[in-house]
């Protein structure tokens, strides 16, 4: 059951909603699902998929900020899979794609409380919490994390 991450293409915009849908409403809110769907008619930046035994199973990628930061963009693993280490291997990914390009001293995200933890272990430092930033009764994070001193932090 290798897994292995490829970049997404337009024919994985269906596996990657069903990915969402099965996250809601513990990790996203409904109401997102019209922005991801957006998001993958013309995803900004880099975007991954994660295919396992032929299925996708998670997606995720970053774009490059206005600041010049690395920010990680709809990263997900499907719910039935969380704890399997798709989730590890994803944000490693990114980390590693973000680092080779040379392009940026920092990598941000935003996320929910629950899993701000699960980042903690890349180097990830929290920097601001929005109440309700993405809906009613679900908190916005904000966390970065510098790429030259978390590089040899990585799991």
């Amino acid at each position: 059951m290798t897994a292995t991450v490829r970049p997404f293409v337009t024919t994985d915009k269906k596996a990657c909603l069903l990915l969402f849908d099965s996250n809601v409403p513990r990790y996203f809110d409904a109401s997102e699902r019209v922005d991801f769907a957006g998001f993958l008619d013309n995803p900004d930046g880099a975007y991954f998929v994660i295919e396992q035994d032929g299925k996708i199973c998670g997606c995720g990628g970053f774009v490059k900020e206005t600041r010049g930061q690395a920010r990680f963009t709809w990263g997900m693993v499907d719910n039935a899979r969380h704890g399997s280490g798709l989730g590890r291997m994803l944000a490693d990914y990114r980390l590693q794609a973000i680092k080779a390009s040379g392009d940026f001293e920092e990598a941000e995200l935003f996320t929910t409380p629950q899993v701000a933890p699960f980042f903690t272990k890349f180097g990830f430092e929290t920097v601001d919490i929005e109440t309700d930033g993405f809906a009613p009764g679900m908190d916005k994070v904000q966390m970065v994390c510098p790429l030259v001193s978390a590089a040899s932090e990585w799991p």
